[in-house]
């Protein structure tokens, strides 16, 4: 059974390709991008199930990502994706709307899929 649709838009090529060999063996369907404006596209085309949210990438970065998606207007939950665990980042974030953060540095790939099942269960509580 193929669970949910997930975008990820992560402009490193290695840990994007590392996502989508991860999150496909968890049965996920995957879609990947590599920078805001391509996600912005890709969302504008078919909205993902979840967003797995790069925040630095070229282009566009998450955050202007997530301002032509607000919350209340969306129908997926976002995780952000970061090196930072800074506050002010979070902070933007939180405002933003996004529902998570995966500090890349201090997390493993298992937890960012039990992070992704749970703001998904959240999600579709709503």
């Amino acid at each position: 059974m193929t669970k949910a649709d997930i975008l990820i838009a992560e402009d490193d090529p290695v840990l994007r390709n590392l996502y989508i060999k991860k999150f496909s063996v968890a049965g996920y369907k995957i879609r990947a991008v590599e920078d805001g404006e391509q996600a912005v596209k890709e969302i504008e085309t078919r909205p993902p199930e979840v967003l797995i949210l790069d925040i630095h990438m070229p282009k566009m970065d998450g955050f202007q990502v997530l301002e032509h998606f607000p919350r209340e207007k969306r129908t997926f939950p976002v995780v952000m994706l970061t090196n930072f665990a800074d506050e002010k980042s979070r902070e933007r974030g939180n405002a933003l709307g996004a529902d998570d953060y995966f500090i890349k540095k201090d997390m493993t790939i298992k937890s960012l899929l039990e992070m992704v099942e749970r703001v998904q269960a959240e999600w579709a509580k709503k």
